[in-house]
């Protein structure tokens, strides 16, 4: 009789709890508001960024209780929702008794960018926008070509200044989809999709295919250049079913050439997507597009919707993912933790995605050129494109080239071509009043070599014994009103600012490089053992490629540091 009294005694304390629930409770008017955007439970947990998004753009900002009351309806932990919206850049958090900002303008403080005269245009627009406009800097925005950059909410502003941010912000408007492109009328009446359907048919076969690619010496053009036929073998090995992660996350400074390619002619990788499918054996597809990719994000929603209304063969699933401004997201395994609606968290490995990837399935990664050259290597034959290059390497580049030229862009070249010739064959020279003085052939990790250089062939492999690599080919080009040591600093601030956080040596590395890079005169004994830590010790190429400028300045320009 008493353990039957205990018992219900315990069920009272029980109900008692549940009805006095620690912690905030999600509120009825914040419950409705969600749910008229995202719509009612079940939700799946992998779509938790995407519906932080669709808050973030209706409500200009994640207000606390939207985020209660998703978790609540996603059957979540607050701390998991919260934990996800405060690590990406284009999420902004907001208390509830908090007035957010009517709009929100980032300038791009890249290198290319910081060139043009960012620093001017940052320290300007706040005056001349007034308070209710949040104006703040941003990394890198892809479009270093048309620098300097500031972005009003979500629309562009290319060569901004003052007055047109101004104008910008007057109208409010976001940026319309890419209108000058091939859209899937013109890409089929060009023979667009005849590759895809006739593997579906069984005309072409897949064996061959495969060997195409891997006789082409076609490379992935997203920095790692793994080779792109191998890696299709290695996941066809794999165990069914198999799924392909698209990686158009391009945030490496002075990077542009995807999204180039993408508002040029869109359906040409996501050929390259349903051959690699077919050859492979993938059932879904996930295609990660960068937030700063506004404009082509709807272009892309509208070409793909017109391909899904008619197939040249039966489709994956495919689904199309936005960003949320994470620079760290590029890295492979941190852009299948931001898929699943995760922090973008670098994976240890092994295992590699190609055995455990997105979903716990095996993962064919490719950034959006590699793919992007997939129909023309198949169709034109592996000789065609290994026939293309200079100084004995073989195939195509698309050089993103900034910085202090003429005639900055992508430039589509043969593998092996040297700095000067890109920029004299390619770039109409130097700009007016402006010698060369040093590059950048890789991006932000890709280090600085000096003039005399220039004549180094920029290709994967070449660039090694100088302590340098060619990365995604994004070449940034110094004069002597420049100085390599602020170019190091500038791309230090970057690894600082996009460390995602997760392991030490970078999380605290990169700071704490960035403070011993602005001091007069190095401290090169302290730079070195930190250079050090970072590249052994680091889980991810942020870590471990950070260091690589600071080498550069301390082999190639003492002169700068003394």
């Amino acid at each position: 009789m008493h353990a039957q009294t205990t018992s219900v005694d315990q069920l009272r304390d029980t109900l008692r709890r549940i009805r006095h629930l620690k912690g905030r409770q999600a509120d009825e008017t914040s419950l409705h508001e969600v749910r008229a955007l995202i719509g009612h439970a079940p939700h799946r947990r992998d779509l938790l960024i995407e519906h932080l998004h669709q808050l973030n753009d209706s409500y200009r900002g994640l207000h606390e209780r939207h985020l209660v009351a998703l978790a609540h309806d996603m059957q979540l932990s607050q701390a998991e929702v919260f934990e996800v919206a405060t690590f990406y850049h284009h999420f902004e958090v907001i208390a509830d008794d908090a007035v957010p900002a009517t709009l929100t303008v980032r300038v791009c403080d890249g290198l290319s960018c910081e060139m043009g005269g960012a620093k001017a245009l940052l320290d300007k627009l706040p005056d001349i926008l007034g308070r209710e406009v949040r104006v703040i800097s941003a990394p890198c925005v892809g479009r270093c070509e048309q620098a300097p950059v500031a972005v009003v909410h979500q629309h562009a502003v290319p060569h901004a200044t003052p007055e047109r941010v101004a104008q910008a912000v007057s109208a409010q408007h976001t940026q319309g989809n890419t209108t000058d492109y091939i859209d899937l009328e013109d890409y089929l009446a060009d023979g667009g999709y005849a590759l895809a359907s006739a593997l579906h048919a069984g005309t072409a076969d897949a064996e061959q295919v495969l060997k195409a690619m891997e006789d082409s010496g076609l490379r992935g053009l997203g920095g790692a250049g793994f080779p792109a036929g191998r890696k299709w073998r290695i996941v066809r090995d794999q165990p069914a079913p198999r799924v392909m992660a698209v990686n158009i996350d391009e945030g490496e400074p002075g990077t542009f050439k995807d999204r180039t390619y993408l508002e040029r002619d869109p359906h040409r990788f996501l050929e390259g997507i349903l051959v690699a499918a077919q050859v492979v054996g993938i059932d879904a597809v996930y295609i990660y597009l960068r937030d700063e990719y506004h404009g082509c994000r709807g272009m892309l929603h509208k070409e793909l919707a017109a391909l899904q209304a008619n197939p040249p063969c039966p489709l994956p699933l495919i689904e199309l993912r936005r960003g949320a401004g994470a620079y760290i997201c590029g890295e492979e395994s941190a852009m299948i933790e931001s898929i699943e609606g995760k922090r973008g968290e670098p994976r240890m490995r092994p295992p590699y995605i190609a055995q455990v990837g997105l979903f716990g399935r095996p993962t064919l990664e490719h950034n959006l050129e590699t793919l992007h050259w997939v129909r023309d290597i198949v169709q034109k034959g592996p000789q065609w494109f290994s026939s293309f290059g200079r100084h004995g390497r073989q195939g195509l580049r698309s050089f993103s080239v900034s910085g202090r030229v003429k005639q900055p862009g992508v430039k589509l070249a043969p593998a092996g071509i040297t700095l000067q010739e890109l920029v004299d064959e390619y770039c109409g020279g130097m700009l007016d009043g402006h010698t060369l003085y040093a590059y950048l052939p890789g991006g932000a990790s890709g280090g600085i070599l000096p003039a005399h250089l220039n004549n180094i062939p920029l290709d994967f492999d070449t660039l090694q014994p100088y302590d340098c690599f060619i990365g995604s080919a994004a070449v940034i080009v110094l004069s002597q009103h420049d100085k390599a040591r602020d170019a190091a600093l500038s791309m230090m601030n970057f690894f600082a600012h996009e460390s995602c956080g997760q392991c030490t040596p970078c999380r605290v590395g990169t700071a704490k490089a960035v403070q011993l890079m602005q001091a007069p005169v190095w401290d090169n004994a302290t730079l070195d053992d930190l250079n050090q830590v970072m590249a052994d010790a680091s889980i991810c190429g942020l870590g471990q490629a950070a260091p690589n400028p600071v080498r550069s300045i301390q082999k190639y320009f003492t002169q700068e540091i003394v």
